[in-house]
């Protein structure tokens, strides 16, 4: 198939087709094997697709997040994230032998871990109270996806349950390439297992909506991702769709105009979606191949170096999408959403941290989001957990310590940056040294503030339990002791060491007249930004 830029096409007249002709165009079918037949169809539908995508829910823009990339972006701010949804990338395969089943984000932690390390699932509570959704992506460029590592059925389909159900999500993303795109035995066991996580989703009255993430070419998908995409219809898993990766192509037409590849590629997978659906048995109209379809670019320097897409491109992409009705487009990556050089540009940069191209700050991201203002949850009824729900939903801001998972604020306390407190049942993180600024106080520019909102105290959370030593590993404090810099003593339990002088000053309180206490904790409090030696 050639490539043609969408652009240059009118909306083609309607069909008139004599007998004669539909058999011949029905034979050239069974003959080539092509769609060609099912392209004339469509593309007699394609000016009532467009009517219809004027009427159904706008195309949704979701950028993706490498949600283990340090420093972490802060994806459930709108200041940091002009979307109303996201992409958390990804959940793989753990890194040792007997982690092949167990889901992990990045092979750096656990779902577990991730509340704490990453604090993610207060993150995506932040991002559902705001109206928006997140989707979590599988699999990626690195590591295993659960489906290459795991081959036990049953602990597969488990593994994704497991993901499902920890963040109640309602939409979720397979993110297949490199050599995992031709694994046809991993392809069967990923389209069984999410069948059955699927089925289960609907018997609670949910809906799942799952979509392939494939690599594509200005000429469409390849064998092998087709292969991908009619195993998870073979298993009759209900696809939302097919999103394409319209990054990194390496050919001299794309590196000569990559707009032009991008808008191709979109085109011609739009014209294989009929015959992969339609061998399935799957009918679908005009207007909804197009909802069937997603696209991903790599926004700003991409892989290959003689690809480049700019803000303008961007902006071509979202209208191409808008007018036609597709079901969404992402990002990669809003980590890299920002120009690389704080005063000047530094282009064709390759960065995980910026985009190698000239723009403002998040100026894909605004352009995208702005086209595009559907929402991910319209194609998916939310399946909700209660204890995902978070404690602020009841109206209170009364702060209970032992519901609460870091200290509760303190105005009489200076916060080192990175350290994290509870205020008004939300969760906060110091941007940098301060001491009385309160963490939701009004009328205050946030890019002034020395606090950022991580989000909500969940209801799952928890005092936690600190380790205490044994008694007679420091003597205990006394309040009638004089103690001189260096004593250690153990109070409640908790060790403390004297950092000056000090009499009748308990260890854990704020030193006299509220300044700083000359006792130093010799243990980690939770929301310290780092363990104390």
């Amino acid at each position: 198939m050639s490539a043609v830029d969408p652009r240059t096409m009118p909306d083609p007249p309607g069909p008139e087709l004599s007998p004669l002709r539909v058999f011949i165009a029905v034979l050239v079918l069974i003959a080539a094997g092509t769609g060609a037949f099912f392209a004339l169809q469509d593309a007699a539908g394609d000016r009532t697709a467009r009517a219809a995508a004027a009427s159904r829910e706008a195309p949704w823009f979701a950028p993706y997040v490498d949600a283990t990339l340090t420093p972490t972006v802060a994806f459930q701010e709108r200041a940091s994230n002009p979307a109303r949804d996201v992409v958390l990338g990804f959940v793989v395969a753990g890194a040792q032998a007997d982690q092949a089943c167990t889901p992990t984000w990045g092979t750096y932690a656990t779902l577990p871990d991730a509340a704490t390390t990453y604090d993610l699932d207060r993150r995506i509570a932040q991002v559902r109270g705001q109206g928006g959704d997140a989707v979590i992506s599988f699999g990626g460029q690195a590591n295993s996806e659960l489906a290459v590592a795991c081959d036990r059925p049953d602990d597969l389909a488990a593994a994704y349950r497991s993901v499902v159900d920890r963040y109640s999500v309602d939409t979720v993303d397979f993110d297949v390439e490199g050599a995992a795109v031709a694994d046809t035995a991993a392809n069967a066991r990923r389209a069984a297992a999410i069948k059955s996580v699927q089925d289960g989703v609907r018997a609670k009255h949910g809906h799942l909506a799952v979509w392939l993430t494939l690599p594509v070419t200005p000429q469409g998908l390849n064998p092998d991702a087709l292969a991908v995409v009619r195993a998870m219809l073979a298993a009759k898993v209900d696809l939302a769709g097919v999103n394409i990766m319209a990054m990194d192509f390496g050919t001299p037409s794309a590196a000569k105009d990559l707009r032009k590849a991008v808008l191709s590629s979109i085109t011609a997978t739009r014209a294989q979606l009929p015959v992969v659906f339609g061998r399935a048995g799957v009918k679908l109209s005009a207007a909804h191949l197009w909802a069937k379809l997603g696209v991903t670019v790599m926004i700003g320097q991409n892989d290959v170096d003689a690809e480049r897409l700019s803000v303008a491109d961007a902006r071509a992409v979202g209208a191409f999408a808008a007018s036609h009705g597709l079901a969404r487009v992402s990002a990669w990556s809003l980590n890299r959403d920002s120009q690389c050089g704080a005063t000047f540009a530094v282009l064709r940069t390759h960065s995980n941290f910026c985009s190698g191209a000239a723009q403002k700050p998040l100026e894909f991201s605004k352009v995208l989001a702005a086209q595009l203002r559907g929402g991910a949850r319209s194609t998916a009824a939310a399946v909700t957990a209660a204890d995902a729900l978070p404690e602020a939903a009841t109206g209170t801001t009364v702060d209970d310590p032992k519901k609460s998972p870091y200290p509760i604020w303190q105005p009489q306390q200076a916060y080192p940056e990175n350290y994290k407190v509870v205020w008004h049942q939300a969760v906060y993180i110091a941007k940098w040294y301060s001491q009385g600024a309160t963490p939701d106080a009004p009328n205050v520019t946030p890019g002034n503030a020395p606090w950022r909102l991580i989000g909500p105290v969940l209801a799952t959370d928890r005092q936690p339990v600190l380790k205490r030593l044994p008694a007679g590993t420091h003597p205990s404090w006394s309040a009638t002791h004089v103690y001189t810099a260096g004593a250690k003593v153990l109070f409640h339990g908790l060790p403390y060491q004297a950092g000056w002088y000090t009499e009748g000053e308990r260890p854990g309180d704020t030193g006299q007249g509220g300044g700083p206490s000359p006792w130093k904790p010799l243990f980690t409090i939770p929301g310290e930004p780092k363990a104390v030696d």
